[in-house]
């Protein structure tokens, strides 16, 4: 049987997609989180195969609790299942440590297909994926200039472009405004911008909103 951890910060996804993996009898759901804290007390308590994770998470996100896995050397393998574009973030998540990435928009049946993949120890991607991985090798020195943005710097970036003020980025990632400040100073230096506006232009120019 196959143990799952579920990680979105949405209950209704989160039932989606354990309705999806109830249909497989050799997969079993054995606890739920939405949040870095929750996923955290879950991976102790609940002894799991697979983590089936979000990348955005209320606090420290998806990225980060890759981060945590890894220094921790643990065994659990990590399917990301999020709803940003794979051009962007799956070979991301493949560097941080995921063994597999579906975008939420994908079909549905690929789910369970890539749980078993993961959890015997075997890389899942989709042809798209698999193609970017291939021009990623033959050319590596052509990544976006986001590309070099830390966890917290990336997620600062998209709140931004989203719209959001500091205090609401501040608020929602459990910051002070002051070091979300450090992190928008950082993002634009990084990316060589002026401005929130051209990080919104830069956002939508590289499809990460």
């Amino acid at each position: 049987m196959i143990r799952v951890i579920l990680c979105d910060d949405h209950a209704v996804v989160r039932r989606g997609i354990r309705e999806m993996l109830s249909e497989a009898v050799d997969i079993q759901v054995v606890a739920e989180a939405g949040s870095y804290a929750e996923v955290r007390e879950a991976l102790r308590s609940a002894p799991c195969d697979v983590l089936v994770l979000d990348l955005n998470l209320p606090g420290r996100g998806g990225l980060e609790v890759l981060a945590s896995l890894r220094e921790a050397s643990s065994p659990i393998k990590v399917l990301v299942v999020s709803m940003f574009p794979e051009d962007q973030y799956a070979i991301r998540c493949l560097r941080a440590g995921a063994q597999g990435y579906l975008n939420k928009a994908g079909d549905p049946g690929e789910l369970v297909t890539a749980v078993r993949t993961v959890a015997q120890g075997r890389k899942y991607v989709t042809p798209d994926v698999a193609q970017m991985l291939v021009e990623n090798l033959s050319a590596p020195s052509d990544e976006a200039l986001h590309a070099s943005l830390s966890e917290r710097e990336l997620q600062t970036l998209l709140k931004i472009a989203s719209g959001k003020r500091l205090s609401d980025i501040a608020e929602e990632l459990m910051l002070s405004p002051k070091t979300v400040s450090v992190y928008r100073a950082r993002v634009l230096e990084k990316l060589k911008l002026s401005n929130n506006a051209e990080l919104t232009v830069y956002a939508i120019r590289n499809g990460l909103v």
